[in-house]
């Protein structure tokens, strides 16, 4: 995903000389083609997170579309009070590019975990929380951030990623994407940012099952697509969130907050991380393991909360 972003963002700079990124001593091997091609538009601020935001929303206010790109942590945490007042509340131009969601950067530990981030910025008046799936998502927002009016937080898995979108649909802002359809399921799975992995193997371990669920990428958490959780909440009977993120905050709570002021009761059953930091220290794949975070224990899971609730209505009729 970052080396995507960075592509487009060239590719936009040569025709739009707004644009303006900024680090705070992060961004080796990725960001050098952009400082290369655009000095003048370039400035690595050194390891001072807060005045990189700051400056950023200096820049904004004169008339540049600013990039702060870092790690997660380093972009959203250790600078939230410049953010907060510099970006959110004046509602500058700022676009946050945060890399290494969720317990990407595994090996680096608790510090470099990206478990909280959602919840932050989503609570900030303002902020647009952009948690692209794939680097199709990326590409079409990245454009689109240049006419956004208001600051926007990118949540970036780290490298790899496959295309999962169908390429031939527009992606925009605020508007979900499925993935996957099927007129007649029951099941629906929501996921966000680097749970499409996840998401994607449980579609095809329901599909070699003869089950069809409908798949669909939040990949904009604020402003979220609430009519398309309204068709969803008002037609299916399962309603499962995925994402890796703490279980406070991130998706689950948009779609629980939403559920309980509705009128509507399906079934639904939220997937995340638990509300604890990682102490083990190890890749992605050994984290999520550790937290239960993977494929097989979400299809679990899923299955049993669909064959209680089977039971259920029998013994009612």
């Amino acid at each position: 995903m970052r080396n995507i972003f960075v592509e487009t963002l060239i590719e936009l700079a040569e025709k739009d000389k707004r644009i303006f990124v900024l680090t705070p001593d992060l961004g080796f091997s990725v960001l050098e083609k952009f400082e290369e091609k655009f000095p003048d538009r370039f400035l690595n601020v050194g390891i001072a997170e807060a005045n990189a935001i700051s400056i950023a929303s200096g820049l904004a206010l004169s008339g540049k579309i600013v990039y702060v790109y870092s790690i997660i942590p380093f972009v959203t945490m250790r600078p939230f009070e410049q953010i907060r007042v510099d970006v959110a509340y004046m509602n500058t131009n700022v676009r946050l590019i945060g890399v290494g969601a969720g317990v990407t950067y595994g090996p680096a530990g608790a510090t470099h975990h990206a478990i909280e981030d959602i919840a932050l910025m989503r609570a900030l008046p303002n902020m647009t929380v952009f948690c692209p799936s794939d680097p199709y998502e990326v590409k079409e927002v990245t454009k689109e951030s240049l006419n956004h009016n208001g600051p926007i937080y990118f949540r970036l898995a780290k490298k790899g990623e496959p295309i999962i979108s169908d390429i031939s649909k527009q992606i925009k802002l605020g508007q979900a994407n499925y993935i996957q359809k099927k007129d007649d399921s029951k099941i629906v799975i929501l996921f966000t940012s680097n749970a499409s992995d996840l998401a994607i193997n449980i579609s095809k371990e329901f599909k070699n099952n003869n089950i069809d669920i409908d798949l669909i990428s939040m990949h904009t958490i604020k402003p979220f697509d609430y009519k398309t959780l309204e068709d969803i909440i008002s037609t299916k009977e399962y309603i499962f969130t995925i994402e890796e993120h703490s279980i406070i905050g991130g998706l689950g709570s948009v779609v629980a907050e939403y559920l309980a002021e509705s009128k509507y009761n399906p079934k639904f059953k939220r997937f995340a991380l638990p509300d604890e930091y990682s102490h083990y220290i190890g890749s992605q794949k050994y984290i999520r393991e550790k937290f239960c975070l993977t494929s097989d224990n979400i299809i679990k899971s899923i299955i049993e909360l669909i064959w209680t609730s089977s039971l259920q209505v029998l013994m009612v009729l």
